[in-house]
């Protein structure tokens, strides 16, 4: 089974730790953090994830910035991005139909298993089949 890869941005250390384990733990993800908002652009491009949990709120760079950059790179655009955030209540979030700038958005605290359902949702829209393979440099069907 090819386990799915995640890249966690955000810069809350304790938080990252706390769900990086909780995500490996169910032997479905590989899980990579990084908490500098300017590191988020070239561990994508290196890590290659399948989708990317980022947060809105951070020192020196908003997560919209980072979204932004990632989008604008050829070999990233396709990757699936959901913002993790305090920014936005449940409450919010739920009259915003979920999406926060146009990406599905997570309100913070959330529970492994709601992060688990928002990353497979998100996973499951995917054009179907695209996957970057480990030490690749752009995007392949499997």
């Amino acid at each position: 089974m090819n386990k799915k890869r995640i890249l966690i941005v955000d810069d809350e250390i304790s938080f990252t730790r706390l769900l990086k384990l909780n995500l490996e733990q169910t032997n479905d993800y590989v899980v990579r953090v990084e908490n500098w908002a300017e590191d988020a652009l070239p561990a994508a491009r290196e890590f290659r994830p399948d989708l990317v949990l980022l947060d809105v709120m951070m020192p020196r760079m908003f997560g919209g910035e980072i979204a932004a950059r990632i989008r604008d790179d050829t070999s990233l655009k396709a990757t699936p991005i959901v913002f993790l955030t305090a920014a936005v209540s449940k409450t919010r979030l739920k009259e915003l139909d979920g999406v926060i700038s146009g990406f599905p958005g997570l309100a913070k605290p959330a529970s492994v298993e709601d992060v688990i359902d928002q990353i497979e949702r998100c996973l499951a829209r995917r054009p179907s089949a695209l996957r970057t393979p480990p030490n690749h440099k752009g995007w392949v069907c499997v």
